[in-house]
């Protein structure tokens, strides 16, 4: 069941919740919008009986799994991580070398995995993602078919693993497409760790996969070691094989890796270059020292230098070997061409590491010459605008570097620790666009480790939303909410919506209800969240969900605590119509009339989301005056309202939400007008 098996117990949030629900929904009051709307005119409200057909949101249910959780003491229900709180860890030292004339990377890795939970773990389980392209590998989506991993080497605690797929012996391991269960000789007890090895080949992709491959002259290389899967407090092991669609929930880590490619290719990557006397030429070394101290682009490696001996060193036997540091990220991946050109800039990221000063992020961006055509030449003012007003608007981006580099048509858009692989045709507004989203990808779910295969809400919807505050912000006020409102509407009129709680590999294929879910609806979620709570409210608990999750792995139900939490009321009838259902809210102004020196404004509710209703009176002569009806009125059943406010000034304009916070799918019936 989409959202795990459900517990017939309400979920006990605070003590002020009441089992009753009716009684508790009706203590719900809007809050104002803004100082400006601070004090709305008393008026006399009645409702009218209730037309008894529509449906109520009944509460909210945790899972199981989060109740035992809670038990545990690792969860609370006031969104907060539990006093036993855990997350486990790995350390990864990777060597790898690609050919780009074959495409074909050979890999060693050596793991160690520390199990910091009070659990004794028998099994260790890996994903071997590039499995995703082997024959007969179940998908979600076409793909090119490239053979996938061939796993050369594995052993655990000193002991080397065969394949016992067929008899699953120990030791051994159990191959299940991208999932591969490890069985050492012996358990990991709680608080110890266990080594493991590995080597590896597997061809990278051609353009055309999802998320990576190579186009003739990038290649960018993602999901490509075997990487251990997330255990945590609640679901024990992520079993959750890679389909092609949904995207993933990964654990965190410090990451040694070296990459070896031809003398005169570029990497662009995840962590910091940690031997560039080795691998960059003079020129190249001392342009990138004096971008690191400047908030001007400086153009590192130009068209015309680029090549072993001018952008690079020569290297021996024409290769050269690149090494990478990352501490406590989740993933690293990388982008490497002989086509590349290189800017670099510094970004002032506010203060992460709380010494009162602010911390400067190097922003890097790579791509082809021919990319100017297409704003790639402004990529590194793009970038650096990201990350500042990001870290302002939510919290300091905490990485050293970050890097966006012009990858195959098939990237599109893609997030990883410290970098993004942008595909396809652009311009300013769409690369902009595009760059803004997946640098908000750093916040959720790279420091906000949120299961995106299970709920790509969590992350998607997020970043879609401060996307959006991004484009409004550089382009001075653009709409990016009105795009996601359109694509809403128009799948809800198609009969294509679908709930947002549902995995993401159990979408319906051949329609767009799973981007319209996880990222259109659910930023217009919170934005109706926004204008419901208020600015500072709304902005005080988003901000601390993300900081109460650093480094964690939150799930939904801790996104709805933590916001109940700060707001201080009960929101289960909100999660339960915009998160379970497809209802849909349609308020409008049916009629205005006047007696005995009274105006009697006429509401109705057509749809089936409750929400508050939000009035703008306009009186003759230009004055405004701003009126609230509670969500109680909708909750007890109610399809119509009537507002009583004063006749004079004789009213001329009657409008609902006119700010446009609530996702109505019909504006045109929230105005009256004489």
């Amino acid at each position: 069941m989409p959202g795990g098996a459900q517990r017939r117990v309400a979920r006990p949030l605070h003590t002020t919740r009441r089992l009753d629900v009716r009684m508790k929904l009706r203590t719900f009051s809007i809050v104002i919008l803004s100082a400006t709307l601070a004090a709305p005119l008393a008026a006399q409200q009645t409702a009218t009986a209730s037309s008894g057909d529509r449906p109520l949101p009944y509460p909210v249910f945790e899972p199981d799994a989060f109740s035992r959780a809670v038990a545990a003491g690792t969860r609370t229900r006031n969104g907060r991580p539990g006093a036993n709180h855990w997350t486990n860890y790995a350390h990864y030292s990777i060597d790898a070398t690609l050919d780009p004339a074959t495409r074909l990377l050979t890999g060693r890795a050596r793991i160690r995995y520390e199990n910091r939970s009070p659990d004794e773990l028998t099994a260790i389980v890996l994903h071997l993602h590039q499995n995703l392209f082997a024959p007969g590998a179940v998908r979600s989506r076409p793909v090119p078919v490239t053979g996938g991993v061939t796993l050369t080497r594995l052993s655990a605690g000193g002991t080397t693993l065969t394949d016992v797929t067929m008899n699953a012996s120990r030791p051994g391991y159990i191959m299940d497409g991208t999932i591969l269960v490890a069985l050492p000789a012996q358990p990991v007890p709680p608080g110890g760790s266990i080594e493991m090895e590995a080597e590896w080949s597997f061809p990278v992709t051609p353009d055309g996969a999802p998320r990576g491959g190579a186009d003739g002259e990038v290649l960018f290389v993602s999901y490509w070691y075997p990487q251990v899967a997330v255990y945590d407090d609640v679901h024990g092991w992520n079993t959750d094989g890679y389909q092609g669609n949904a995207e993933f929930y990964m654990g965190y880590g410090d990451y040694d890796v070296s990459l070896t490619v031809p003398a005169g290719w570029l990497i662009g990557s995840t962590g910091e270059l940690q031997n560039a006397a080795d691998v960059l030429s003079a020129a190249t070394r001392e342009r990138l020292a004096r971008a690191r101290g400047s908030r001007a682009t400086t153009n590192i490696v130009a068209a015309d230098e680029r090549g072993a001996g001018r952008a690079t060193a020569a290297g021996r036997n024409g290769r050269l070997a690149w090494r990478f540091h990352a501490n406590n990220v989740r993933d690293f991946a990388f982008g490497t061409s002989d086509q590349y050109v290189w800017d670099a800039t510094a970004a002032l990221a506010g203060d992460a590491t709380g010494d009162g000063r602010p911390d400067t992020t190097v922003i890097h961006t790579f791509y082809r010459p021919a990319r100017t055509a297409w704003a790639w030449d402004q990529s590194a003012r793009y970038e650096q605008h990201s990350i500042e007003f990001l870290s302002r608007f939510l919290w300091p981006y905490r990485y050293p570097i970050m890097t966006a580099v012009d990858g195959p048509a098939s990237c599109g858009g893609m997030e990883y620790p410290m970098i993004t692989c942008i595909g396809g045709q652009r311009d300013t507004l769409s690369l902009y666009s595009v760059l803004v989203h997946e640098t908000a990808h750093m916040w959720f779910p790279m420091m906000v480790g949120s299961n995106e295969t299970a709920h790509s809400w969590q992350d998607e919807g997020l970043t879609r939303f401060n996307q959006s505050e991004g484009m409004r912000a550089f382009f001075n006020g653009y709409d990016r909410w009105e795009l996601s409102y359109n694509g809403y509407v128009a799948t809800v009129r198609a009969g294509q919506e679908v709930e947002l709680m549902r995995h993401g590999d159990l979408y319906p294929r051949d329609s767009n209800a799973f981007g319209i879910a996880s990222y259109d609806k659910m930023s217009l979620i919170l934005r109706a969240l926004r204008g419901m709570l208020g600015e500072a409210t709304f902005l005080r608990a988003y901000r601390e969900y993300g900081r109460r999750w650093l480094d964690r792995h939150p799930t939904p139900y801790d996104f709805f605590n933590t916001v109940e939490d700060i707001a201080g009321r009960d929101l289960d009838w909100f999660w339960r119509t915009w998160f379970w259902e497809t209802w849909t809210l349609d308020q409008a102004v049916t009629a205005v009339s006047e007696a005995g020196g009274q105006a009697s404004i006429a509401i109705e509710d057509h749809g089936l989301a409750p929400m508050p209703v939000r009035l703008r009176i306009t009186r003759e002569g230009g004055t405004t005056e701003w009126h609230d009806v509670a969500v109680d009125v909708w909750l007890d059943g109610a399809r119509q309202h009537l507002t009583l406010v004063a006749a004079s000034p004789r009213i001329v304009r009657v409008e609902i939400d006119p700010d446009r916070w609530f996702p109505d799918i019909d504006r045109d019936n929230n105005v009256w007008s004489r």
